[in-house]
């Protein structure tokens, strides 16, 4: 007799490469289910709502019905199986510790069984160790042994699904947003932009991928921490398309470093959730934990919100703050220019910056963003260490050499020249009366000078050393 199966989809709003789906449409009936339980007001939040309603649509061109529901799941996923008179839950693992809490709370709670598939990542978080049977701290080392590994094949859209067809749900209203300008959500919108990608622009990827002002990049992060496309899909895909490469032997040596520079990109991402599963105290605590001592600054109101406006005066952590508030996105270069301003040159514990950037980016991802933080904050396992204090003026010089996207996201220094765009305050009084510049007014003055917080974040940081030798 066939089973009446719950699919609980989450941060996987995809048909392809979805195997509780596809486990589900084998084994029975499937009801697709989709609990929204957000309260705070974040870019990542909205952008749930677009790519739900596209979902939504994708579903219902197939005749099927997603059931929308409000509230805890620990309460709503037995009132839906009751409902439903369902003999399974099928769903895909999540990592965070509150989830993983959840999860475990709703199987003890359920009196049908809850299967959970690995949907969302390369790998089983956790079964990759060293030789001593331990997780990998160093990321070189977890990406040799990773790529070593048969990765599984992605699944494919299941060739029949006895879908539920009932009453269609309504999606909860997602304010207005200038967002909608820049993002478009949907699983067809994720694979057309990979494949664009994959065609045109990945064998310039390792060239051009650290200068913000060229479009180099896939713009995949948002579509991934939805999961509106799949890591094992883009794996298999890059590997498929390198292999036509070297059949051609055209690009052959260009494609293969690109395709493998891109791919541990994505492997970063598979690293942090290792790093989640292994060590859940890394959202709120220092890996190492001689940084428990560090002595942060109090933070500065004035100083912290100057950060988050991009009114720095440094007109690279600037572009870069601006950009994120505009568009709930940031380059990955420019986040780490900007994550190290805040924690070094302001002393601003990085909790704070994680938890901007957690209500600002549309592509949040708990393991990625935390991961990244701790990585500028020189306080994860195989970090930026503390020492190496990014210079903001320089950073821009080698990474945004023309101005491009300097000039793109503080319209104000627009009319200034290149050699003083990068440090505006150094501009005669002349050139910036030409520009229609008038610092301090249409332009910050730099909140804190650069050699200053160098020094003081060193003296910081041999306190630091000073206070773990003595224990």
């Amino acid at each position: 007799m066939s089973k009446t199966i719950i699919v609980w989809f989450r941060d996987d709003l995809r048909i392809l490469d979805h195997p509780a789906l596809y486990h589900a449409a084998l084994d029975g009936k499937v009801i697709p289910l989709y609990i929204h339980n957000e309260t705070e007001h974040t870019n990542s939040e909205w952008y749930s709502l677009q790519a739900l309603t596209a979902f939504q649509q994708q579903l219902r061109d197939k005749g099927a019905t997603l059931v929308i529901k409000h509230g805890e799941p620990v309460r709503i996923i037995p009132e839906v199986v009751q409902t439903f008179e369902a003999d399974a839950v099928y769903c895909h693992y999540q990592y965070g510790p509150g989830s993983r809490e959840q999860d475990e709370q709703i199987k003890e709670n359920l009196f049908v069984p809850v299967r959970q598939f690995h949907g969302n990542v390369l790998t089983e978080p956790g079964t990759i160790l060293n030789k001593q049977k331990q997780p990998y701290k160093v990321f070189t080392s977890f990406w040799k042994s990773l790529r070593s590994l048969p990765i599984a094949k992605p699944f494919p859209v299941p060739h029949k699904v006895d879908w539920y067809n009932g009453k269609a749900s309504a999606i909860p209203h997602a304010p207005k947003s200038p967002l909608n300008t820049y993002w478009q959500a949907g699983e067809r919108q994720a694979l057309n932009k990979w494949r664009q990608f994959l065609h045109d622009q990945i064998n310039h990827y390792q060239e051009y991928r650290d200068f913000p002002g060229i479009d180099a990049t896939s713009l995949l992060s948002g579509h991934l921490s939805h999961g509106e496309i799949s890591p094992k899909l883009i794996w298999h895909e890059a590997k498929e398309a390198l292999e036509i490469t070297s059949m051609e032997n055209r690009f052959q040596h260009t494609m293969e470093e690109s395709t493998e520079t891109f791919l541990k990109q994505l492997v970063w991402r598979e690293f942090a959730y290792h790093q989640l599963t292994f060590f859940p105290q890394i959202i709120d605590k220092p890996l190492q934990p001689k940084f428990q001592a560090f002595q942060w600054q109090e933070p500065d109101p004035l100083l912290l919100d100057s950060w988050k406006k991009g009114l720095t005066g440094y007109p690279l952590v600037d572009a870069g703050m601006r950009e994120l508030l505009e568009t709930g996105y940031m380059h990955n270069r420019v986040r780490m220019v900007t994550g190290s301003f805040l924690v070094k040159h302001l002393l601003i514990h990085w909790l704070d910056g994680q938890a901007w950037f957690s209500r600002m980016l549309v592509d949040h991802d708990l393991a990625n963003n935390t991961m990244g933080w701790q990585w500028v904050a020189g306080t994860g396992f195989d970090s930026s260490p503390f020492f190496r204090i990014f210079n903001p003026v320089k950073q821009a010089e080698k990474f945004d050499p023309d101005g491009t996207y300097m000039r793109n996201w503080l319209p104000e220094l627009r009319n200034l020249p290149l050699e003083y765009l990068y440090h505006p305050w150094e501009a005669p009084e002349g050139v910036l009366q030409e520009a229609g510049i008038t610092l301090g007014k249409d332009y910050p003055l730099p909140i804190v000078e650069h050699q200053y917080a160098r020094e003081r974040a060193l003296e910081a940081f041999k306190q630091l050393k000073k206070e773990a030798n003595n224990h």
